[in-house]
């Protein structure tokens, strides 16, 4: 018997390829994650999308920034925060205005090289950042089922339930390219806010950057996910506690950077 049950098991993983899984995600969500729940775990089902959204973060900015055009609005967008640094600090008094205007030109002249040593330190940052990050947001989404919904499942179900709906990233990410390239534009997501170009730092900017197509999708099939994977009886319980974390930890790291600036990209 308990041969028999092994394998019906391996026929249905043989059944359920990766390949059927990252299909699976866009046009039937349900039924796969349902499929899944019948079966253990598997590591590559989130150790490759996520690599894969930090292969393509990485070469995304690579393929912007060989373009002349968007290039120089980064450049320009940099120094504008540099300035305001700057003006900041002449205003506090740390430094006179002569000398803030110095730095200035010496950074503006040397901002080329700087941005390529940038560039590498940000291409190493994001592979850390990236995991670290889904680590966490996996660990308290189990810590929550665990024990809170009292659901059945465990840590690397939950890694799974969350890594598998990072294919929704890739494609925001293939999105913004293509229409960054197309339109010459220097564009950093897919949101209201990016599209009306507000400004994040205020508290409509920062609304606006939740209204995002591809986010809330990604955040649907995550409770969908969720919900299959760990046998729930309902999936709204997911979508409402998933969406509130999203939006709730959102808004108080923008409370928050309103005087740690620094903070203010773990909200959008």
């Amino acid at each position: 018997m308990e041969k028999l049950k092994t394998e019906q098991t391996s026929g249905n993983e043989a059944i359920i390829s990766h390949s059927d899984k990252l299909v699976g995600v866009f046009t039937n969500p349900v039924e796969t994650f349902s499929k899944m729940a019948l079966l253990p775990a598997q590591t590559r089902d989130w150790l490759i999308p996520v690599l894969c959204v930090i292969v393509f973060a990485i070469l995304s900015n690579f393929l912007l920034l060989r373009n002349p055009i968007i290039r120089s609005q980064a450049i320009e967008q940099q120094m504008k925060l540099i300035e305001e640094n700057f003006d900041k600090a002449v205003e506090s008094g740390s430094i006179s205005r002569d000398v803030a205007d110095q730095q200035l030109e010496q950074i503006r002249d040397n901002i080329d090289t700087q941005m390529q040593a940038g560039m590498i330190i940000q291409f190493v940052a994001t592979f850390f950042i990236v995991f670290i990050v889904f680590f966490i947001v996996s660990g308290v989404f189990f810590l929550i089922v665990k024990f809170i919904f009292k659901d059945t499942g465990t840590y690397s179900v939950s890694m799974v339930a969350y890594g598998l709906p990072q294919y929704v990233l890739i494609l925001q990410i293939i999105v913004i390219v293509i229409t960054a390239l197309a339109t010459d534009t220097l564009l950093i997501g897919t949101s209201l806010a990016t599209l009306l170009k507000s400004d994040t730092s205020t508290l409509g900017g920062f609304i606006f950057s939740k209204i995002d197509p591809f986010r809330i999708w990604f955040y649907v099939i995550v409770s969908i996910a969720y919900a299959k994977m760990f046998q729930a009886k309902s999936t709204v319980k997911y979508l409402i506690t998933i969406f509130g974390l999203w939006l709730g930890v959102g808004i108080i790291i923008f409370f928050i950077s309103q005087y740690i600036p620094i903070l203010r990209p773990l909200a959008l």
